[in-house]
């Protein structure tokens, strides 16, 4: 009886494997019966083929699977078209689902990526036109924050991970040499100040001796906190790790400095992409995807301008009232920027200050938001200073997601490069737009929602999520949160029109053929920010065409959506269901998320 059982059972278990093996074929190989694993096809082929990406989301080492953080993502051209044959493939795949069989959650989450894959497979014909090593990112800059930041070191294992990942790099550095070379060929070369800038961080990043580079002091600091090394390890560890650094990661540097030296004189000071092949479509192509409609650059241009005029009789209200009347806006606000009652001292000491205040207006900002929001997001946000390697080119500020598996908090990062370049009026809104409740919403949402693909959480749309972090800078105003602090709406304005701006330089540079130069003086004049913050913006601008335009027509789209809910609700408006609405479907393309709200608006009718 017990071997007739142990056969039956046999059996059942061999049938359900074949039955697993049908559907793993199935799923991998061919378009999926089921629509809800095809979703999820989509965004697993994409993270097992990005080790770098499923290190930073920390989504699977919770079930033991680690392998990947051993190994770099594949930046060849080989890879490229492997990934734009299997674009097209899964849009193919995705539009044989009948529509009529989706239920509503479906048809959204098939509308989301059917707008997403639909712009990547028209923007294959320009998949060369960028500049992957710039002043901005690039593996030159990339790789050392990721091993720093975001590469675990919980275990032994993550030490071995970190060496063989550091040993992989010369290869990753050859594949994007390929890839440059294959630019050039087309045509396609940055220009002459990404070039020199580039040169310049690469070359101090080898000019240090392997001790002192962060690849090796932040291996140090954080090997120290795994309690399963001893002092011998750690030290045997910490010497192979700076052998690494000497021995193959900086002659894979001098590889990439040798080819921008040879390339150097060969650059031009043309900045715009209308210098590229087929510039002008290419640039249409970008404003699409990234603002997520249809407006012409000339119209993006002439929208930029008139917000510009509006933003400024405001700020010439609260000047004239605060003892600036008749002065320029730009010289008042660089007096304004330069006014000692505002700025920390240019040291350790000021710039511990700053982060303390940061951490002071985000925690002030989570208790407010209580009031404004049905949802607050489970995950912490931290306020950290950027990596002082990267802080001479880098933003003033961003925000890093938190991981997937609550290992990592969200992360407000502060450029604290030059404390002059922080006056106390703008911090408010800084931290309203990069942490709470701006970024940090919006994504740790995105990251919680349950009954969701995967993809629906970590799509990004430029228009909306920095739409939203825009929006939340003006939601801050409307609540009151600036009362009293007429120098704090300044600051505010000033970010709207930094925001207005962009419409305006960024359609000058790459469909007007705007000068650098001019599109910085143009900023100068209209913000009063400082020359350095303005030059930095304006060189990010022209190595990402289009995308900075997507935050005021994100902005101006939220509103107008809230405006329209209040307007046809009245009484029945509730802001906390309107952010619900916003926040709680992921990312959207603004005109998925402007058919979501008047449906909300439908419904909340009856």
């Amino acid at each position: 009886m017990f071997k007739r059982v142990l056969k039956w059972f046999f059996a059942i278990v061999a049938l359900l494997l074949l039955v697993l093996a049908v559907f793993a074929v199935n799923a991998i190989w061919f378009r999926p019966w089921s629509l809800n694993v095809f979703y999820e096809k989509i965004f697993v082929e994409v993270l097992f083929d990005e080790p770098e990406l499923l290190s930073s989301l920390g989504l699977v080492e919770q079930f033991g699977i680690t392998g990947h953080n051993g190994r770099l993502s594949d930046e060849s051209p080989a890879q490229q078209q492997k990934q734009a044959e299997r674009t097209r493939k899964n849009l193919a795949d995705l539009r044989a689902y009948s529509l009529d069989r989706q239920s509503a959650s479906q048809r959204l989450s098939t509308s989301v990526l059917d707008w997403f894959v639909e712009r990547q497979v028209e923007g294959e014909k320009y998949q060369w036109h960028n500049y992957p090593v710039n002043q901005l990112f690039g593996v030159q800059n990339q790789f050392p924050s990721f091993m720093a930041n975001t590469h675990r070191l919980l275990a032994p294992r993550d030490c071995e991970y970190y060496l063989q990942r550091l040993g992989a790099l010369p290869l990753k550095f050859d594949q994007v040499l390929e890839g440059l070379r294959l630019r050039e060929q087309k045509g396609i070369t940055p220009p002459r100040f990404v070039v020199e800038k580039v040169l310049k961080e690469m070359t101090d990043f080898v000019g240090q001796k392997p001790a002192e580079n962060i690849l090796a002091s932040s291996f140090k600091t954080r090997a120290a906190k795994i309690g399963k090394l001893n002092d011998e390890e750690r030290g045997d560890l910490q010497a192979r790790v700076e052998t690494e650094i000497g021995t193959r990661v900086y002659p894979a540097y001098q590889k990439l400095i040798e080819y921008f030296s040879d390339l150097l004189p060969q650059t031009t000071t043309d900045d715009g992409v209308w210098k590229l092949p087929d510039g002008e479509a290419f640039y249409a192509h970008q404003l699409h995807q990234n603002t997520t409609t249809t407006l012409n650059p000339n119209e993006i241009h002439a929208l930029g301008l008139s917000e510009v005029a509006r933003i400024e009789a405001e700020m010439r209200a609260i000047l004239d009232a605060n003892g600036f009347a008749g002065q320029p806006i730009g010289a008042a606000l660089d007096a304004l920027g330069k006014d000692e009652r505002f700025l920390f001292p240019n040291d350790d000491a000021g710039r511990a200050a700053a982060l303390a205040e940061y951490t002071r207006l985000i925690d002030q900002a989570l208790d407010r938001s209580t009031q404004l929001f049905a949802t607050i997001p489970k995950a912490k946000v931290e306020v950290r200073r950027v990596p002082e390697f990267k802080q001479a080119t880098g933003p003033g500020a961003y925000y890093e997601a938190p991981a997937l598996d609550g290992t990592r908090p969200g992360v407000f990062f502060a450029n604290l490069r030059d404390m002059a370049e922080i006056a106390k009026w703008g911090m408010p809104t800084l931290a309203y737009h990069e942490g709470v409740p701006g970024h940090h919403f919006q994504l740790a949402t995105a990251q919680e929602l349950k009954g969701l693909p995967q993809f629906r959480k970590l799509i990004p749309f430029t228009a909306y999520a920095e739409g939203w972090a825009l929006y939340t800078e003006w939601l801050a105003k409307n609540a009151g949160w600036y009362e009293g602090d007429p120098f704090g709406d300044l600051g505010r304005l000033q970010g709207e029109m930094f925001r207005a701006v962009r419409l305006v330089v960024d359609t000058g540079i790459h469909a007007q053929r705007w000068t650098r130069e001019q599109a910085i003086a143009f900023m100068l004049e209209k913000t009063g920010m400082g020359e350095k913050d303005v030059t930095s913006e304006i060189e990010r601008y022209i190595v990402s065409p289009g995308q900075a335009c997507a935050y005021k027509v994100g902005m101006l789209k939220i509103r107008e959506l809230r405006a329209r809910s209040e307007q046809e609700l009245g009484a029945k408006f509730d802001q906390r269901e309107f952010h619900d609405v916003v926040l709680k479907n992921g990312a959207l393309p603004l005109e998925i998320l402007e058919r979501q709200v008047n449906e909300y608006i439908q419904r909340k009718k009856v």
